[in-house]
């Protein structure tokens, strides 16, 4: 039997942190959106209505909201990374995807952005996401 997929889309999570090693990066925390997407296999009793069965996206939100509040990055790939970690970290997920933006971080632009993916059935990506833990 194939199990279904399902899709949860975090939008625009505007958050505030300190990023980057430029010295007034350092000491003066910065905006940045996040957006996210988590594929993950549905259990059959989502569709009992059983709570427990879900994927609790208030949970992964929660997690990302401390960690990038509380942390303090160099650069964006490792909080890209450390961002996906905790998207991906669920057993069910096949695939997700973070994309974190910063804006006014280039005078003539709106934004910088970098986005990673994880999939669930290539070997490499979880080596990587340790590391990014």
């Amino acid at each position: 039997m194939t199990k279904n997929l399902a899709t949860i889309r975090i939008h625009n999570l505007r958050l505030r942190t300190l990023i980057g090693f430029n010295a007034d990066e350092r000491v003066k925390k910065q905006d940045i959106v996040i957006n996210a997407e988590i594929a993950y296999t549905l259990a059959d009793g989502v569709f009992e209505d059983r709570v427990e069965d879900a994927l609790n996206y208030k949970t992964i939100t929660k997690a990302i909201i401390e960690h990038v509040e509380e942390g303090q990055f160099l650069l964006l790939e490792k909080l890209v990374g450390d961002v996906l970690a905790i998207c991906s970290k669920d057993k069910s997920v096949q695939r997700a995807s973070v994309t974190i933006e910063k804006p006014h971080a280039l005078r003539f632009a709106d934004s910088v952005s970098l986005t990673l993916d994880y999939h669930a059935q290539h070997a490499a990506l979880p080596r990587l996401l340790e590391k990014a833990s």
